[in-house]
């Protein structure tokens, strides 16, 4: 089984859709999925995912399950600093580095801001609903790997967001979601893809085969969206600190 984290296009947050750019986007990231044999497509309820799907979908003629837990990560814990609530998945490096819980696949939930939050009970909500679909598809979570009751070779789409993508990584990837949060950075319409190995008949594990994969822009002549990432260098007041 292959599955399909793809990240909505540039996004206009303040109208929950897409800036001019991110239509472009997802035009070309759909001209991409009209060639990719997809099984099942899944889209989060927020406005710039649907937008973002409905390119594909068109395209192929499909439609997409609308899924509530698929929408962006949403778990505000206090300001390290001010005691405000502030996203969980966007902590300055000098604040959550300094904490060695949060390297840890299990115990990264366990610090006060985290537990004020309510974190971890969001992230199984997540989980929760990913291992319900993965099981519709025939794969059946046991402790740390998936169960092939009935391996196959499928496809699954899923358009959502960045933060929510993390959360669901940890989950089949056993790290951190912390480490994927600040680690990594995924861009507009970017496709972050694993596929199941079953070494051993019936136990199955999900491999990251490629991460925030943009090859339908640079194909196209089309910069990625600065949308996912803050400043390169702090002097540069031009790209975004905060």
């Amino acid at each position: 089984m292959k599955l399909l984290f793809i990240r909505h296009g540039d996004p206009d947050y303040e109208k929950d859709s897409l800036t001019e750019k991110g239509w472009h986007e997802a035009e070309l990231l759909g001209q991409r999925m009209a060639n990719t044999p997809v099984t099942a497509f899944y889209v989060s309820p927020l406005g710039r995912a649907k937008d973002t799907a409905s390119k594909t979908l068109q395209k192929v003629g499909r439609d997409a399950t609308e899924l509530a837990w698929l929408r962006e990560f949403h778990a505000p814990i206090p300001d390290f600093h001010t005691g405000e609530p502030r996203i969980a998945w966007d902590q300055l490096p000098a604040d959550w580095t300094a904490e060695p819980k949060y390297y840890d696949k299990t115990r990264w939930s366990e610090t006060l801001p985290m537990l004020q939050g309510h974190v971890i009970d969001e992230a199984k909500r997540v989980w929760n609903g990913l291992d319900e679909i993965l099981t519709q598809h025939g794969y059946e979570r046991e402790n740390n790997f998936y169960r092939a009751v009935q391996p196959n070779e499928e496809t699954l789409a899923f358009f959502c967001h960045f933060g929510v993508t993390c959360v669901m990584l940890s989950h089949l990837l056993g790290i951190s979601p912390m480490i994927l949060w600040h680690g990594f950075c995924a861009a507009p319409t970017s496709v972050t893809s694993l596929i199941t190995e079953e070494r051993r008949e019936g136990v199955a594990l999900f491999r990251m085969n490629a991460f925030g994969d943009t090859a339908h822009l640079y194909a196209n002549q089309e910069e990625p969206a600065f949308a996912a990432r803050f400043c390169e260098i702090y002097a540069n007041q031009e790209q975004r600190h905060d």
